[in-house]
C-alpha cells in the first residue's frame, strides 16, 4: 500500500508527441483511483478507532452549554452510525488536498510544458488553502451558526440537538469553507493560463457579488448567521483574488519586458557581426 502511494505521489510527464493507448489512460486512472480510496479507508479506520477523541474535537466549537447537556441520540444503534458517518466525513475531509493532487497528476499531461509549470506552484498553496478554510469554518463559521440557532427562542422551547444533525452539520462547514477558500488558487491558475485578468474581475466586482451571495445563500446552513459568515470569506476573498491577478499580471509583464530586452541584446549583436 505504502509502495503504491509513492509511486502515484509523484506526477507522470508525457513528452510532446508521446502516445498512450487508450487502456494505458484506464490503468492510471484506476492505480490513482485504488490510491486514493486506500488512503481514505486508512484515514476512515484511525478515525473510526479513535472516535472518542474525534467526538471530542466536534465538541469543542460547540456552546458550553451544549457540551455540557451533550447532544442526542434517539434511535438504539443511532451512536453507531453516526460514528461511522462521521468517520467517513473525516476521510473525505482529510484525503481531499491529496485527491485533488491525484486529479492534478492525471490531467496535466494533457497540457503543454509551459502550462504544467505555471500550474505547478498551486500543488503547495491549495493543501494549505483548504487546511486555512477548514479551520477558519471550525473556530469560526461552526461555533457562531451553532450558538444562534442553538439559542434562538431558547425562552420558549427546550433545544434537544440531535447529535445526528450537529456532527455532520460541522463537518460540511469545514469542508465547504476549505472549498471557498480555494478562490485565490484558481484565480492564480486562470490568470497565469491567461484565461482571467484583473481588469475582468473589476469590471465585473457588482455581478459577482450577486453571484457570490446566491452561492452564500446556497451552501449548508438554513441560518442568517451561516450565510453572512459564508458570504463575507466570499468577498474578502474576491478581492484578494484580484490582487493575486494583478501580482501575476505584473510578473508577467516584467517578464515580457525583461526578454524584450534581451532579444534587443541579442538583435543588435547579431547586427553588429554582420556589419563586419
Amino acid at each position: 500500500m505504502i509502495g503504491l502511494l509513492t509511486r502515484l505521489a509523484r506526477v507522470r510527464r508525457l513528452d510532446h508527441g508521446e502516445e498512450a493507448t487508450l487502456v494505458e489512460h484506464l490503468t492510471e486512472l484506476r492505480d490513482r483511483l485504488i490510491a486514493c480510496f486506500v488512503l481514505a479507508a486508512v484515514v476512515f479506520a484511525v478515525a473510526f478507532w479513535r472516535y472518542h477523541d474525534l467526538f471530542q474535537i466536534l465538541n469543542g466549537p460547540l456552546p458550553h452549554k451544549l457540551k455540557e447537556s451533550k447532544p442526542i441520540t434517539t434511535e438504539i444503534g443511532e451512536a453507531f452510525t453516526l460514528t461511522i458517518m462521521i468517520s467517513a466525513y473525516t476521510a473525505i475531509l482529510v484525503t481531499f488536498p491529496f485527491t485533488l493532487y491525484q486529479l492534478y497528476s492525471y490531467l496535466i499531461p494533457a497540457f503543454s510544458q509551459e502550462a504544467a509549470k505555471k500550474v505547478r506552484p498551486m500543488l503547495l498553496f491549495v493543501p494549505l488553502l483548504f487546511t486555512a478554510g477548514a479551520i477558519f469554518g471550525y473556530y469560526i463559521v461552526v461555533p457562531s451558526a451553532v450558538r444562534f440557532l442553538y439559542f434562538w427562542a431558547s425562552n420558549e422551547v427546550t433545544a434537544l440537538p440531535r447529535a445526528k444533525s450537529i456532527y455532520p452539520f460541522e463537518m460540511t462547514m469545514m469542508f465547504v469553507m476549505g472549498i471557498i477558500f480555494e478562490m485565490p488558487a484558481a484565480v492564480w491558475v486562470l490568470t497565469r493560463l491567461h484565461i482571467l485578468s484583473s481588469r475582468v474581475m473589476k469590471k465585473n466586482r457588482r455581478i459577482a457579488i450577486v453571484v457570490l451571495a446566491i452561492v452564500a445563500a446556497a451552501l449548508p446552513g438554513t441560518d442568517p448567521v451561516s450565510m453572512l459568515l459564508e458570504l463575507l470569506p466570499l468577498l474578502v476573498l474576491f478581492e484578494v483574488s484580484i490582487w493575486v491577478a494583478r501580482g501575476v499580471e505584473r510578473g508577467r509583464a516584467g517578464v515580457d519586458e525583461a526578454v524584450e530586452k534581451v532579444e534587443e541584446v541579442v538583435e543588435k549583436i547579431t547586427g553588429d557581426d554582420d556589419e563586419k
